[in-house]
């Protein structure tokens, strides 16, 4: 996927204040059933936001950059605990 210009950045993470978490990542992490699911969504809403909870180990820039190569999206942003990841259907 290639990368997003600083202005299709800033409107997707405009577009994603409005959008509800939809997935929280435990302590299993990054698995390959986990890698299907966000790949599912992205295919079904192009633009999603996730959790990273604290028993997951992992820190949530990594969790953001592993689930982005995984699945073919782009890592929008990552603020606190959670992440954008956007995805063109």
């Amino acid at each position: 996927m290639k990368e997003l210009t600083t202005k299709q950045r800033a409107y997707l993470r405009s577009q994603a204040t409005h959008i509800d978490t939809i997935m929280q990542i435990g302590k299993g992490g990054v698995g390959d059933a986990m890698v299907k699911t966000v790949g599912d969504a992205l295919e079904a809403r192009e633009l999603i936001k996730m959790k990273v909870l604290e028993n997951s180990g992992e820190a949530v820039r990594d969790v953001a950059e592993q689930l982005a190569d995984a699945c073919g999206a782009v890592l929008v942003t990552v603020i606190g605990n959670k992440l954008v990841l956007y995805r063109e259907a």
